[in-house]
């Protein structure tokens, strides 16, 4: 602060003696003194100059600090559009994936939007034609069922829920059986024939339920882990993995129609 008025007084005093040269200017007897006065102020526009100096340098620093911020916002709205762009090409390219892998299905694409439990939320309702006991899939094969549907949204029960089940065939030996949702995120089958031959490695896929509602047939549900024992008189079991991964679900297929 006392620096500021320091640097005032200097500043009226140039201009006090800037006044005096411009009379002395019109009488014409400035010549000597402006020489004396030149050498009065001489060292005042210097500290002058001085002082405002650091004013500038601050000048600048907050201009540079301002285009610095400006430039970390461009950067951070480019990288925004990248993901967005990208995520948007990834999104296209799983459609893509899931009606080349259903060619013989009527698909309504949609996108989970939220995981609850045993069933997930997709963005796609009654307006875009999916309602209750359509079967939902993935390019790898079943996810699940819609239980309810509202104008925007549908909620679908996953296959691996503890509630769910579906008709299923072996696709190498075609024997017939169901497949039930348990809590590790397995499904167990149950093979009708007790009999049957059954061992790892083996393709599960669906059986068809009537009017293919919910389910169509020959969509993929999983592979064959684990034989049980047989122990039970009428029914072979074994332990299945789901042919989709439950925890990377994102872009899916509604079946509206079986063709």
């Amino acid at each position: 602060m006392r620096a500021l008025h320091r640097h005032r007084r200097v500043l009226a005093l140039l201009v006090g003696a800037a006044a005096l040269l411009i009379t002395l200017d019109l009488r014409g007897d400035a010549s000597a003194l402006r020489s004396a006065v030149a050498a009065a102020t001489g060292p005042a526009e210097q500290l002058l100059a001085a002082a405002w100096r650091p004013v500038a340098t601050l000048a600048g620093a907050g201009d540079a600090r301002r285009r610095a911020e400006e430039a970390e916002r461009r950067s951070a709205r480019l990288a925004a559009e990248l993901w967005a762009e990208r995520a948007a090409r990834a999104s296209d390219a799983q459609r893509h994936r899931i009606r080349a892998a259903h060619p013989r299905l009527t698909l309504v694409p949609a996108q989970v939007v939220a995981v609850r439990g045993d069933s997930v939320t997709i963005d796609a309702g009654t307006r875009a034609g999916v309602g209750p006991d359509m079967a939902v899939v993935t390019a790898e094969g079943l996810v699940g069922r819609v239980v309810a549907a509202g104008p925007a949204v549908a909620t679908v029960l996953l296959a691996t829920a503890p509630s769910a089940a579906a008709g299923v065939r072996v696709a190498e030996s075609r024997e017939i059986g169901t497949v039930e949702g348990r809590r590790d995120g397995l499904l167990t089958l149950r093979l009708l024939d007790a009999d049957a031959e059954l061992r790892p490695g083996q393709q599960v896929e669906t059986l068809g339920s009537s009017g293919a509602r919910p389910y169509p047939a020959g969509v993929p549900v999983g592979t064959v882990e684990r034989v049980d024992p047989a122990r039970e008189q009428f029914t072979r079991t074994a332990l299945v993995r789901p042919a989709v991964t439950f925890s990377t679900l994102d872009v899916v297929g509604v079946i509206a129609d079986a063709g």
